[in-house]
């Protein structure tokens, strides 16, 4: 797209009235352009409107009307959640109508350099840490996007000093056009949201549209254990800072075991960055992370690789990662109840996410799992699942779930449908779950799939699941 100066007297249509919708929609106004925004929702349920008709923004709710996109339309900026399959999207496909999203829209406002972050899981935990790495080497970052503040008010308010460190789907990436992050990381690849996207091929597509304007005065952070990370190497012009659990880079940021007589595990894993002149830094050690988890060790060597390609010293990157306790619903510790921990990892939408954390635990696992069916049949968890106490399956795919138990023979398997609220269901999940669960046993929410069968967001799941451990 062009920069939105350049769309003064033109007429932009804004799909979506969520909040990156609103805040679109006011820098477009602001801008010069002549917007309408549309959203399904009745009006009733969208008090976003008023504001946006106050400053002389057309608003449309209660659905998609005809002529709503037409051959006048210069852009359509689209909630990214919205799917291509639409009316007013495909219309806007069938008359060649540039469709973005609020982050192509947000980079050409930015005066800042951008980090982009983005992979199937890990995400969240990973742009926070590295703002704070950023902090702590005094760069001034703005964290943004999914999580923070809207990107577009960010980009807005950001200086030319500042670093804006963004997360990004694969939603938000499959709708930009001229976006260049200055750093750009993707973290890991895992079969999701094939119900958007319809494919892998697309998905990945979507996903490596971060590296697409990049040059080699750029960075991209890549996992190098991650087959179709790995994959994109010819594809991408960047100049390229691998990171490793498993393999002992010539350049980039990997763990290094070191044999240690007289300890448990007679190994000490330190964290290396060793640069292009193959100058080597101890980051620090694995032991002194602050998160648990094997998959947390990997969010940490890819914090690091992005903050150093931005700028921040490696030396001090280790007190940050022995500092930072994680973020909500990402294998959170609850609490203790009868001698059993309890953690919500609510934000694990898809098997992977579930398989890690699962291999986070050396104790007995009382698995509580299910939500939204998007077709997958769970056999990627099969190999974790024989180490499970037991499963607690609630959702539309608590079948599914159970059916892969079975045969990776976990003993205890219950499936909770109590025809009630979905509060009550998982509540019932929580008591049927701790009266299955010993003293130094863990009860984990990690369900593996979407909440959108029962609840609005990730989000409610995980506090109300937090709510239902407190109430025993």
């Amino acid at each position: 797209m062009k920069h939105p100066d350049m769309y003064r007297g033109e007429e932009v249509v804004v799909l979506g009235l969520a909040r990156s919708g609103v805040q679109v929609a006011k820098v477009l106004h602001e801008h010069g352009a002549v917007v309408t925004v549309n959203d399904k929702k009745e009006r009733d349920q969208s008090p976003e409107a008023s504001e946006l008709e106050v400053l002389g923004i057309s608003v449309i709710c209660g659905g998609h009307p005809e002529g709503l996109i037409h051959e006048g339309v210069s852009l359509v900026v689209k909630n990214p959640g919205i799917p291509y399959s639409v009316p007013p999207v495909q219309k806007a496909l069938e008359l060649g109508i540039e469709i973005v999203t609020e982050v192509e829209v947000a980079y050409h406002l930015s005066p800042a350099p951008m980090i982009g972050i983005t992979g199937s899981n890990g995400k969240t935990t990973t742009t926070t840490w590295v703002g704070k790495m950023l902090e702590a080497a005094g760069m001034k970052p703005i964290v943004a996007g999914n999580i923070g503040t809207p990107l577009c008010q960010a980009a807005q308010e950001a200086q030319d000093d500042n670093w804006m460190v963004v997360e990004l789907s694969s939603f938000q990436l499959k709708g930009t056009a001229g976006f260049r992050p200055k750093v750009g990381a993707l973290l890991n690849v895992a079969e999701t949201h094939l119900d958007y996207h319809g494919d892998m091929d697309d998905y990945i597509a979507s996903k490596a549209k971060l590296f697409t304007n990049q040059g080699p005065e750029d960075t991209a952070v890549l996992n190098w254990d991650d087959p179709v990370c790995r994959g994109l190497v010819p594809y991408v012009k960047a100049g390229i800072l691998p990171f490793s659990m498993t393999e002992e880079l010539v350049q980039g940021v990997f763990v290094r075991p070191t044999y240690v007589p007289d300890t448990e595990d007679h190994l000490k894993r330190s964290i290396i960055y060793r640069d292009y002149s193959e100058t080597e830094t101890v980051i620090a050690e694995v032991d002194s992370i602050g998160l648990p988890g094997r998959f947390n060790v990997e969010n940490a060597l890819a914090a690091c690789g992005i903050a150093i390609a931005a700028g921040a010293p490696p030396e001090a990157l280790g007190e940050v990662l022995a500092s930072f306790r994680g973020v909500e619903h990402r294998l959170e510790y609850v609490a203790e109840k009868q001698g059993a921990a309890y953690y919500n990892n609510s934000k694990a939408t898809n098997s992977k996410a579930t398989a890690m954390a699962l291999g986070s635990f050396k104790q007995p696992v009382v698995l509580i799992a299910g939500g939204l069916d998007r077709g997958s049949d769970y056999m990627e968890l099969l190999p974790v699942l024989g180490g499970v106490k037991a499963l607690v399956a609630l959702g539309q795919t608590r079948d599914k779930l159970a059916k892969v138990a079975d045969m990776a023979g976990v003993k205890r398997v219950i499936s909770v449908d109590n025809g009630e609220s979905a509060a009550a269901v998982l509540q019932q999940a929580v008591r049927e779950a701790s009266a299955l669960a010993g003293a130094g046993d863990v009860v984990l929410l990690s369900p593996a799939c979407a909440s959108w069968d029962m609840f609005t967001s990730y989000e409610e799941r995980g506090r109300i699941f937090k709510e239902a451990v407190h109430n025993l």
